[in-house]
């Protein structure tokens, strides 16, 4: 899966847990909860519909290496690389 791929479908699982955010204005680089309202409930969900996207589990030790939009296509461009 190529990394504009990856991309999309990070936006897309975003904007089914938080439907009000506007993916335009989104900076990449910071994290979703400096960026708009994202609770742990939210995050819970976010984790989850990319593991139903993706198909592989994600241990709760990397849920930190997703909290932003290039840090979550970076970490999951790496492991389905691999």
């Amino acid at each position: 899966m190529k990394r504009d791929e990856i991309r999309t479908a990070v936006l897309e699982a975003l904007l089914e847990i938080a439907p009000d955010v506007d993916a335009s204005a989104l900076d990449p680089a910071h994290a979703f909860r400096d960026q708009f309202d994202f609770d742990s409930m939210d995050y819970l969900n976010f984790v989850t519909a990319l593991h139903r996207r993706f198909g592989f589990d994600i241990p709760e030790h990397d849920y930190p290496e997703l909290s932003s939009l290039e840090s979550s296509v970076g970490y999951l461009e790496a492991h389905l690389s691999a």
